[in-house]
C-alpha cells in the first residue's frame, strides 16, 4: 500500500513569530478529498550536555501553555537556513554559558506528526568549557546540574514531562548501556 496524500491546495491561515498555520486540501489514496490543518515550524534542537562529573546540564523555565515550570534540556528554535548543529552549539552557550569540545548527533524526532511539521535535532555534548550565559530577550531560566542516573529516574517517574528531554535522556541511557556514548 502506497499510503500517501497529495496536496491540492494550501491556504495560509495565520503567520506568527514562531509558527504558521495552513489549511490544506489533500487528495486521499481512494480519490476522496479532505482537509489537513498544519502548523509549520522551523524546527529546533536540544542538547544533552555533560559536565566533568557526569551531571546533565538542564534548564528550568516557565512554559506558558502548561502554566508550569518544566525541567528540560537546553534547546531552541532554528533560524531560517541555520545548520542544526550550529543552532545546538549556539543554544547551549546562550542558555548554559558553555561550549563543548565533543558535540555529536543523537538523531532527530517529530514531536507531534499529526499536525506539526517541526523536526527537533538532538545532540550529545561533553568536554565543556565555560563562557557566559546570554539569554534571549524575554527568556528567563535557571541552569541545574542533574546527575545522569537521577535524570533517567526522573523521566521514568514522570517528573520530566518534556518529550524531547525524555527521548534524549532515554536514548543516551541505552547508548551508554551498549558502550556507545
Amino acid at each position: 500500500m502506497a499510503m500517501s496524500e497529495e496536496t491540492i491546495f494550501s491556504e495560509p491561515i495565520f503567520k506568527g513569530r514562531v509558527v504558521e498555520l495552513s489549511r490544506d486540501t489533500v487528495l486521499l489514496e481512494d480519490g476522496r478529498q479532505t482537509t489537513r490543518e498544519v502548523i509549520h515550524h522551523l524546527g529546533g534542537v536540544c542538547v544533552a550536555a555533560f559536565d566533568a562529573q557526569d551531571n546533565l546540564l538542564m534548564v528550568r523555565q516557565f512554559r506558558y501553555p502548561y502554566k508550569a515550570q518544566l525541567l528540560e534540556l537546553p534547546a531552541g528554535k532554528r533560524e531560517p537556513g541555520e545548520d542544526p548543529a550550529e543552532c545546538g552549539r549556539r543554544e547551549l552557550e546562550e542558555e548554559t554559558g558553555t561550549r563543548a569540545e565533543i558535540f555529536r548527533p543523537l538523531g532527530r524526532l517529530y514531536p507531534t506528526p499529526a499536525y506539526v511539521d517541526e523536526i527537533i535535532y538532538m545532540y550529545y555534548a561533553k568536554k565543556l568549557s565555560y563562557t557566559q550565559q546570554n539569554l534571549d530577550e524575554g527568556e528567563f531560566l535557571t541552569v541545574e546540574r542533574v546527575p545522569f542516573s537521577q535524570a533517567v529516574e526522573m523521566v521514568l517517574a514522570g517528573e520530566i514531562l518534556d518529550a524531547k528531554t525524555q527521548i534524549a535522556v532515554l536514548k543516551l541511557s541505552q547508548l551508554r548501556a551498549r558502550g556507545e556514548a
